[in-house]
């Protein structure tokens, strides 16, 4: 199944991109960095790891080891000389030959606001199918966390965990927080419960009453 009939299918009507809790109807919106201060933007400060520990948490209590998925990887084109190829995959992938399988095409800018006005800003979206044990993903999300920090390694490019089997979809959007939405609360209810603590206060009374 190719990523747009499984969107179309589970997702209809949704698009990838950000802030995907407030685009969908069922969704948790979780805090991962807490009590932020310019103090912590260095490496492994005790703010960062619990950015890491809730990041990577997450992601294991939602893909088990064999469950098939879509990592898409966004790459914004800004028409100033992009070469059209992501570097996001062959870090974190164990093995190359899974790589054959890497898709990509060129959509309309995910941003259209931000624009200059003249439509030639555009998006290269990559999509891979792979299997959870076929990448290394907490050094990936370690990544995508340290974006916003200033340390390295980072991964600046939006990356989007989408679970065939269980039809969920994940996006830790920076240190601050992340975003998991599925097709019914019952799939993540497990998730909404023993990480109720961690769920943003700022969308709390919103998520309480999906799971009521």
């Amino acid at each position: 199944m190719l990523l747009n009939d499984f969107m179309n299918d589970n997702f209809p009507n949704l698009e990838l991109r950000p802030a995907l809790f407030y685009s969908w109807s069922i969704g948790i919106r979780f805090e991962l960095g807490v009590d932020y201060d310019r103090d912590n933007d260095y490496e492994n400060s005790p703010y960062i790891q619990e950015v890491y520990k809730r990041a990577i948490t997450l992601f294991k209590s939602l893909h088990a080891h064999n469950d098939d998925m879509y990592i898409v990887v966004d790459v914004n084109d800004h028409a100033d000389g992009y070469k059209h190829k992501s570097k996001t995959y062959p870090r974190y992938i164990k093995e190359k030959s899974v790589l054959y399988g890497l898709n990509q095409k060129t959509i309309p800018y995910i941003f259209p606001d931000d624009d200059d006005g003249e439509g030639t800003y555009k998006t290269h979206r990559f999509t891979l199918k792979c299997k959870t044990s076929d990448f290394k993903y907490i050094p990936m999300l370690k990544a995508i966390c340290n974006n916003d920090m200033g340390i390295k390694p980072s991964i600046f490019n939006r990356v989007y965990f989408i679970n065939i089997n269980r039809k969920t979809i994940f996006h830790v959007y920076d240190d601050r927080g992340c975003d998991l939405l599925a097709t019914t609360p019952e799939t993540i209810r497990g998730v909404y419960d023993k990480y109720n603590d961690w769920i943003l206060d700022y969308d709390r009374n919103e998520i309480d009453e999906i799971f009521k």
